[in-house]
């Protein structure tokens, strides 16, 4: 199921890719990204792979947000990380699918509603069934207090937006 709307909401695009999104506003989105994927990251480590590709990404997207990496290194970051969760349990699968997202933030930064809505997904996997719709809400009430003032409209409102392509994730 995509996750990115088409056409490109320009308040997503870059101001020197013709958006309205600052560079300061879009480290902001893979900042917020970022905490996300970490949050549900233990679910990962629970699968006991040792595999180093969902930490290689979030380590790749912090230093993206430093100005470390080119974004070029970031947007390849994501392709391994994804891989990293291939067939494995649902809650440690969807938390390398966060880190992916995550790490894509660099490349569009409206990655940063997959990179929520696949960590709410590993939330409400890692719960009993009846426990799930519980996990979700206390996980996207969570994420919703991370976000910083300056962007917290516009994701609240691309929640809204997006939400039913990303599987309702985001409903009251």
């Amino acid at each position: 199921m995509p996750i990115l709307p088409m056409p490109r909401d320009p308040r997503f695009v870059t101001i020197r890719r013709g958006g309205t999104l600052t560079d300061d506003d879009h480290r902001l989105l893979a900042e917020w990204a970022l905490r996300c994927a970490e949050h549900v990251l233990p679910l990962f480590e629970a699968a006991g792979t040792g595999d180093a590709r969902v930490h290689e990404a979030l380590e790749i997207a912090r230093r993206w947000i430093r100005g470390e990496v080119p974004m070029t290194v970031a947007h390849n970051a994501a392709f391994p990380a994804n891989a990293a969760g291939k067939g494995l349990p649902d809650p440690a699968r969807f938390t390398a699918l966060a880190a992916g997202q995550a790490v894509a933030v660099a490349h569009v930064a409206a990655h940063e509603l997959g990179a929520a809505a696949y960590a709410i997904r590993a939330a409400s996997a890692a719960v009993p069934a009846h426990d799930a719709e519980e996990a979700r809400l206390r996980e996207r009430d969570w994420q919703r207090e991370q976000l910083p003032d300056a962007i917290r409209a516009l994701v609240l409102d691309d929640q809204r937006l997006r939400s039913p392509i990303c599987w309702n994730t985001f409903d009251d």
